[in-house]
């Protein structure tokens, strides 16, 4: 009799030891998960269909300045290189430019001169052109693209899809 009693006693412990280990691991995996509201901030949502020919919208996402330039139909870019031509994004008949307004420099905010169709960055006098490529001045590189989903005529900051894989090779 008392040989089932140890056993039975030995089962139990073992069943609540396994609860517990089974608790402390669902209590580890949550604490690793991200928080709901971490996973919403991350993504932003722009509805392009009420942008006029021209204009630029500027959205925060992560909390950088996101441009969104509306080509108008008269700028082809015909007379722009193949890689800046990359840097359009078709949604419909329309052409967008998606980039991260800060300067490839020194991470300042570079203001748009629609009149000149360029960004200018004050700081140490950089210029880029209306495609977010560098033209004048200290900044190494063209200003970056964020990675974005076309969902319709909605723009979805935040997530790769299949046409920001192609704008930057990795399709």
């Amino acid at each position: 009799m008392a040989q089932s009693r140890r056993d039975f006693l030995g089962m139990v412990f073992g069943a609540f030891a396994g609860a517990g280990g089974l608790a402390a691991l669902y209590a580890m995996k949550r604490t690793w998960d991200p928080l709901p509201s971490v996973m919403a901030a991350g993504f932003t949502t722009v509805d392009l269909s009420p942008m006029k020919e021209g204009e630029l919208r500027t959205v925060t996402w992560r909390g950088k300045p996101i441009f969104i330039l509306k080509k108008p139909p008269e700028e082809n870019c015909n007379t722009i290189p193949d890689e800046t031509k990359k840097r359009l994004v078709k949604v419909g008949d329309s052409e967008y430019l998606v980039m991260i307004g800060l300067c490839t420099h020194l991470g300042c905010i570079p203001s748009w001169e629609p009149d000149k169709k360029t960004f200018h960055c004050a700081c140490h006098g950089g210029e880029y052109d209306a495609c977010g490529v560098n033209t004048f001045g200290p900044p190494p590189r063209p200003m970056d693209i964020p990675p974005f989903k076309i969902e319709g005529t909605k723009l979805v900051l935040g997530e790769e899809g299949p046409e920001y894989k192609k704008m930057v090779g990795k399709a």
